[in-house]
């Protein structure tokens, strides 16, 4: 099969497995994968997973893929933080969250990592919209900011969420208390919602 007919087939999907390939074509030969990636025509994401290479120019698409490497998950902490602009560091990888275990990829689109969280916790996240056919899953404002308390306890004290530099405008803009709180409630966890209060406190929300 010639890289024409089968862009043809396999572009709509924008991400695809070696195992949807196959059952297409049975007889399809898996020495086209490494050689249309040397090429520069596909883009290997992980094992048996790949897209196309024109998909570097779509904006946000690495958080598609983010989401399509490692399900379930969806974006948050750091990388949710800056989308919402709440944070004011750049963003050198793609980080997640998952009731599965801790793991990271990297590929050319980047560095994506995948933190633990409880399965009781995979709530608080909306999708966005890429283009007509495709979303991703990301962290609304109010879980970004509890996924991080959550993941990183030593935020326990004034000083130290302070050292978040968390934008005061954005924050009382973007972020509702009443959420934040309706959030921290779900999570059943006393300490965390402490870190929550100081949070509250320190930025006056």
């Amino acid at each position: 099969m010639n890289f024409i007919k089968f862009r043809e087939k396999f572009f709509k999907l924008s991400i695809f497995t070696t195992d949807q390939v196959y059952a297409w074509y049975p007889n399809f030969d898996r020495n086209n994968f490494s050689r249309w990636v040397k090429k520069g025509l596909l883009i290997r994401l992980r094992q048996g997973l790949y897209t196309f290479s024109e998909n570097k120019t779509k904006p946000n698409f690495e958080f598609y893929i983010a989401n399509q490497m490692y399900r379930p998950s969806y974006i948050s902490i750091h990388t949710a933080l800056s989308f919402y602009g709440l944070i004011p560091e750049a963003v050198f990888q793609t980080t997640s969250v998952s009731a599965l275990k801790t793991n990271s990829f990297n590929n050319d689109f980047g560095t994506f990592v995948y933190k633990t969280i409880n399965a009781k916790l995979m709530y608080g996240y909306s999708s966005k919209i890429i283009d007509t056919e495709k979303n991703f899953f990301i962290a609304n404002p109010e879980k970004a900011i509890l996924d991080l308390l959550y993941l990183y306890p030593e935020y326990n004290s004034e000083k130290e969420i302070l050292e978040l530099r968390l934008d005061e405008d954005i924050l009382h803009e973007e972020v509702d208390k009443e959420i934040l709180l309706e959030y921290t409630e779900k999570a059943k966890n006393k300490l965390l919602l402490e870190r929550v209060k100081k949070l509250i406190t320190v930025y006056g929300l």
